[in-house]
């Protein structure tokens, strides 16, 4: 078995959460869809192909590095220069930071996605084509590992300037993961699975996700002086 690690980290990010006609939602954490048409696209997949299908047996597993914030954008969009532009709510999420772990006991298709996505054929984004990746992606290949165990050992990956702001020592992270990988935790079902991307008929399959959480050393963590007065100190 192996395990591919993926940093997802932009200015935006935005991720499925019923996201159609004019109010466009998002998920607080990357949809197994969305990662799986990031990966399709590395791949040279076309949106009318079924080669998607097989991505949906890897094993997914997201933590919340970083959660961001949410921001509400509103949008107006011109089909014709003669009938007025339709209003649209985007909701986004802000400098935000994911670490996705895919796995599978596929050795040579796990090989095949991690070339593909230092070396992609169309462009990448997540969530949506105006959510590029801010850089270059940082990507990991740890063998012998199942999702959740490389998720639960791998170091913090917030910003610094994030782990700097935030005020405890300890970072208690979600994880996301399909129901599978944490039986022992509750499970619900999501519309989630790939169906298809086809434009004429795309659709989203239920599949079981379950939540987790690990609590992650704050290495950039500084111990704040006590500044009260205390009049008493100096007798």
């Amino acid at each position: 078995m192996k395990t591919l690690v993926i940093r997802l980290a932009a200015p935006l990010q935005s991720y499925g959460d019923p996201a159609s006609f004019e109010k466009r939602t998002t998920f607080r954490a990357p949809s197994k869809s969305a990662i799986i048409g990031m990966i399709g696209a590395a791949l040279g997949f076309r949106r009318e192909s079924d080669d998607y299908k097989c991505l949906n047996d890897l094993d997914f597993a997201v933590r919340v590095d970083q959660p961001g914030e949410v921001l509400s954008d509103f949008q107006i969009t011109h089909y014709s220069l003669k009938k007025p532009g339709k209003l649209s709510h985007r909701i986004y999420l802000q400098d935000a930071v994911f670490m996705v772990a895919l796995s599978s006991k596929q050795d040579a298709l796990m090989e095949e996605i991690e070339y593909a996505l230092r070396h992609p054929k169309f462009q990448l984004y997540f969530g949506r084509r105006s959510n590029p990746p801010a850089g270059i992606l940082k990507i990991k290949m740890c063998p012998d590992k199942t999702a959740i165990n490389v998720l639960k050992e791998l170091p913090w990956q917030a910003s610094v300037w994030f782990q700097r702001k935030y005020k405890k020592d300890v970072f208690n992270a979600r994880i996301y993961a399909d129901a599978k990988l944490v039986p022992d935790k509750p499970n619900r079902l999501i519309k989630d699975g790939v169906g298809s991307f086809n434009q004429k008929s795309r659709y989203y399959e239920y599949r079981s996700v379950a939540e987790d959480n690990v609590f992650l050393e704050n290495s950039n963590y500084v111990q704040r002086k006590n500044t009260d007065h205390d009049i008493w100190a100096s007798i």
